[in-house]
């Protein structure tokens, strides 16, 4: 299984570099138009394209001149001024004068059936304003599909922050590799379908990336000899449930079982433990400090409903020290960033350990703002893998999954109904229970995160959510579709 990699715009100006500039905008503007042909129906052929004052600008205006070509109605719209352009794309302009095409001056009021997005593109640092924030305003509410051009105007290509104002488009070609910022933030949300070109280059030759985008299954485990026993299939801890917060913990514990793991423990932290879950008789019950006295977990969740409480920060203790592969979730990531000593302990486990705060609990843990931290998932991941030496799955739209070595992954399964109570206690149940059976916790994050995003996927499919969807949903499609999974890899 081959996930593809992302680069940040720093590294694919070192492809560039590397290739040579020479004939890179005739072939992107070549695969622009062929891609903008493809997305057009046979009575269609009205086409308006909007060129910025940059390269950008330059592979629209050489797209311009191959519809021409081709007999479509192509109208363009020029916003820069010819003499202050790079060279390839004054060579651009200049031919696509020569070839007889005309500039208008201003937007037309009439329809269109398609729009390219040829405004800005990668190299855009700085919030848009003025004329130009007005013209994506105006570009958005046409009445006609986008294809932007590498990125859509206005978009950070690193982070998928929108500087100011971005184009919404319904398509996106980008080049010599994908960019993160098209699949994390806002850029789920701006960047429409992606589509690639590496424009005849050999990027693996020249580029050693550091992140990947999951839009595939990343691992499957083995699948399980008919001669085998509950032990064989892992042991899990879920620590959590403090009063009024019980059901996190079962939550997670219930994905836990779901996902194969052989026994699933629960210890709760309320002051009366329930004997049985009705839901999931299965789970074995128990009080916080009787779990962590087991001396046979093969993976332990710590934090869902745990509370803030000095039995909490107790029981926590405890958890650091166990000897086994640990996810800190919730409550125990609030209390890990407010005490040294906790910290401490973690920096000195033996055993891997993964943290899975959403974007206000990484927050919490960097000593920052919610807002800093979304201005860049990617680089936010990574400081907190550095700081906490552990691997750390950022949650969010478009999950960044980060280690210490500056390793990185940005996840592409998921959709919005993920956006409701539980969805993370089902996550961290997934990873858990993959864990307790055997597979690596990095990889398990990896596995988890994009088969619980799948499984959201599949319901939206069926018709179940996304609004309304549930974490209890979910656990279960997960459970189906990982089965489904490994019966199709190893039959």
């Amino acid at each position: 299984m081959i996930i593809p990699p992302l680069f940040r715009t720093s590294e694919i100006r070192a492809i560039e570099q590397a290739h040579g500039t020479a004939g890179l905008m005739e072939k992107a503007g070549l695969a622009v138009a062929t891609l903008a042909k493809e997305l057009l129906s046979d009575e269609a052929y009205s086409i308006l394209i909007i060129a910025g004052p940059g390269n950008n600008g330059g592979d629209a205006l050489v797209a311009a001149r191959y519809l021409k070509s081709w007999w479509l109605r192509v109208d363009v719209f020029f916003t820069g001024d010819p003499e202050r352009m790079p060279p390839d794309a004054t060579a651009a302009y200049r031919a696509w004068l020569d070839a007889g095409g005309e500039l208008l001056t201003a937007l037309p009021e009439k329809t269109y059936d398609l729009v390219i997005d040829g405004l800005f593109g990668i190299g855009l640092a700085k919030v848009l304003h003025g004329h130009y924030a007005e013209l994506v305003r105006q570009i958005n509410a046409m009445d006609a599909p986008v294809l932007a051009i590498d990125v859509p105007s206005g978009l950070c290509a690193n982070t998928g922050r929108v500087l100011g104002e971005a184009v919404i488009a319904d398509h996106t070609l980008t080049f010599l590799g994908l960019k993160p910022g098209l699949f994390t933030l806002d850029g789920v949300d701006f960047a429409g379908t992606v589509h690639s070109s590496d424009l005849g280059g050999d990027t693996g030759a020249v580029a050693h990336p550091q992140g990947w985008l999951l839009n595939e299954i990343p691992i499957l485990p083995s699948p399980r000899l008919r001669n085998s026993h509950k032990g064989n299939n892992g042991s899990i801890g879920v620590l959590g449930g403090d009063t009024t917060m019980v059901g996190a913990a079962l939550l997670a514990a219930r994905a836990a079982l779901l996902i194969g793991a052989g026994r699933v423990y629960a210890g709760l932290l309320t002051e009366e433990t329930p004997a049985v879950d009705p839901v999931q008789p299965e789970l074995m019950l128990r009080d916080g400090n009787s779990l962590l006295d087991l001396n046979h977990l093969t993976a332990l969740i710590a934090g869902p409903g745990l509370g803030r409480s000095a039995l909490a920060e107790g029981a926590l203790h405890r958890a650091l020290r166990y000897p086994a592969p640990l996810v800190l979730d919730a409550d125990a990531l609030v209390l890990l960033a407010a005490n040294a000593e906790l910290r401490q302990t973690l920096a000195t486990r033996e055993h891997p350990t993964l943290l899975t705060p959403h974007p206000g609990e990484a927050a919490v843990l960097l000593a920052c703002s919610v807002a800093e931290v979304q201005a860049d998932r990617v680089a936010s991941a990574l400081d907190i893998a550095v700081k906490y030496r552990a691997t750390v799955l950022l949650k969010g739209a478009g999950t960044v999954i980060a280690m210490p070595d500056g390793q990185w992954f940005i996840n592409a399964s998921g959709n919005p109904g993920l956006a409701a109570a539980g969805m993370g206690d089902t996550l961290a149940g997934i990873i858990g229970g993959l864990a307790a059976q055997g597979m690596e916790l990095d990889q398990a994050a990896m596995l988890g995160t994009y088969l619980h995003g799948a499984a959201a996927d599949t319901l939206v499919a069926e018709g179940i959510g996304p609004l309304g969807l549930t974490a209890s949903e979910v656990a279960l499609a997960a459970r189906k579709l990982i089965n489904r999974w490994i019966t199709q890899e190893y039959e």
